[in-house]
Parts: structure tokens; sequence; C-alpha cells
């Protein structure tokens, strides 16, 4: 999962509500150059944008950062059809809608959220109310074997064990952190997890497995397109990555340092690279 560097606001930044999806939302101080919707990934959160949000603010972007129907404070239903990539692409445009601004509007996907916010743009490619797609840490279609078989225990985990057991599972699994995490992120993963609906997990896991390729669908979508990536990516081999950005005819940027979160883990350089991207 995803570990935001810090977990203090900016000034730049407020906690609002869109759309009935909790948000986190980045307004610069002077003119705006335009807006971009940003889309976390499976167990992730808007959090997981934190670091991006005043540098891209400083450049002149407006940005809405959301948890997703089912993440941490947004909340969801019991029914687990809520949680299809189709209804999640729909919330994607609800939440687009319910901006009220001028200007272009950009859609950010990060990991699993590519392919919501890749949902969100096939549902009606005749209807886009964005200016261009990004597409970060994610692929074509189903997760890496490797990480797919880790999910597919996460599958069996869910379907027997409360939330609050499969979390120090994990811990135990994945063994002391070092350096070790910062008491206060530490304490905010943990709650994360046990926020999240089961059933969304549920769903958004079973897709990742099973996820089919519908590259050349949104490669004849006309809409500018940027892959971003880490270097090293152990959800969707970086190779991979770029074979899907030349399939989609898209701009290809790959962050130094970086692995699967490269808005966390190198935020200065992902957000330079986005403003560079929606600038043009």
């Amino acid at each position: 999962m995803s570990t935001p560097p810090f977990l203090k606001l900016p000034s730049c930044v407020r906690a609002v509500r869109v759309a009935g999806l909790a948000a986190l939302w980045g307004e610069p101080a002077g003119s705006v150059r335009g807006t971009a919707v940003l889309v976390p990934g499976f167990t992730g959160s808007k959090e997981d944008f934190i670091a991006l949000l005043e540098p891209l603010a400083e450049a002149g972007f407006r940005t809405v950062a959301v948890d997703q129907r089912g993440q941490y404070e947004s909340g969801g239903p019991d029914d687990p059809a809520a949680y299809a990539v189709r209804a999640l692409g729909a919330d994607v445009r609800a939440v687009t809608a319910g901006l009220g601004v001028e200007g272009p509007v950009h859609l950010l996907g990060h990991s699993f959220g590519g392919q919501v916010v890749r949902e969100a743009v096939l549902a009606a490619p005749e209807e886009l109310p964005w200016a261009s797609l990004a597409l970060v840490s994610t692929g074509p279609g189903a997760i890496d074997a490797a990480e797919a078989a880790r999910t597919g225990l996460l599958l069996t985990a869910l379907d027997s064990m409360d939330l609050e057991s499969i979390w120090q599972v994990m811990r135990e699994m994945e063994g002391e952190r070092v350096p070790p995490l910062d008491p206060e992120i530490a304490d905010f993963l943990h709650r994360r997890w046990l926020a999240n609906r089961p059933q969304a997990l549920r769903a958004a896991a079973a897709h990742l497995v099973a996820a089919p390729d519908r590259v050349d669908e949104l490669a004849a979508v006309a809409l500018p397109k940027l892959v971003l990536s880490g270097e090293r990516d152990y959800a969707w081999p970086v190779e991979e990555q770029s074979r899907m950005a030349r399939r989609l005819g898209a701009v290809r940027r790959t962050v130094a340092g970086a692995g699967h979160s490269p808005n966390a883990e190198r935020p200065a350089e992902t957000a330079a690279a986005l403003a560079a991207f929606w600038s043009a």
C-alpha cells in the first residue's frame, strides 16, 4: 500500500466532500491553469497524493484527491455490486461533474485507480469532460503473477477473517521496517485499513487478479495520455507499462528512484512531470 510521507495538510489544502466522496482540495494562490481529479489505488486513499498537492498548486493547478467509494473516509453500502469498476468509474464522472469549476479538468488514476479512471473514460468515450488522462503505476490488465498470488491470499482471508486480524498477519509477514515508520504514519495506515469496506477490498482484489486488457479501446479515444511510473514496480512490470504507453500513443515518463508510488516516494519530481504534461 502507498505510504504518505506526511499527514498535515498544506495551507493551500482543505478537506471537503464532492459527490458524496471524501476529498482533499488543493487551491492555487494565484491564477488557475487547470484542475486535476486524482484517484487512488487498492488499499489507498486521498492521502496518497498529499505530497503532490502543494507543488501542483504552486504550478497553478487545482487538485481534488478523493477516497473512492468504500475507501477510508468515503464509506459505502453492503452491496458488493456497488464496488464494481463500472460503479467506481461512474463515481469519477460524478465527482468531475460536481466540481463546479471553469477551465480544463485533467484525470489521473494511480494503480487500481488507473483502471477505474479507464472505466470512466470508456463508459462514454464520446462524452469526455476531461482534457487529458494520466495513468500512474498501472497496467493494461491483471497484475503480475507474484502479486496476484499475494492478492489471492488476501481474497481468501477476507472470507474468514476480520480486518484487524488480517492487518496483524500482514504486519508479521512484512517484518520490521528499516527505517521504522513514524508513529503517526503507522497509526494512520492502521486506521485507514480498518476503515475500508471489506466488500470494496474484495471487489478490487478480484478485479486486479483478472482484469481485462482494454488498452486498444482506450487508444481509440481522442484524449492526450500520459503513462508515468517509477523505475521499478511490483504490481505491473515497468517494461509492461512502457509497452502499454506505446500502444496508447501516450507520453511516457519514469520517475528516478521511485517504486510503485512515485506520488508518495518522489512527489516533487512527480508533480513536475504532471505539471509539464498538463501544461502541454
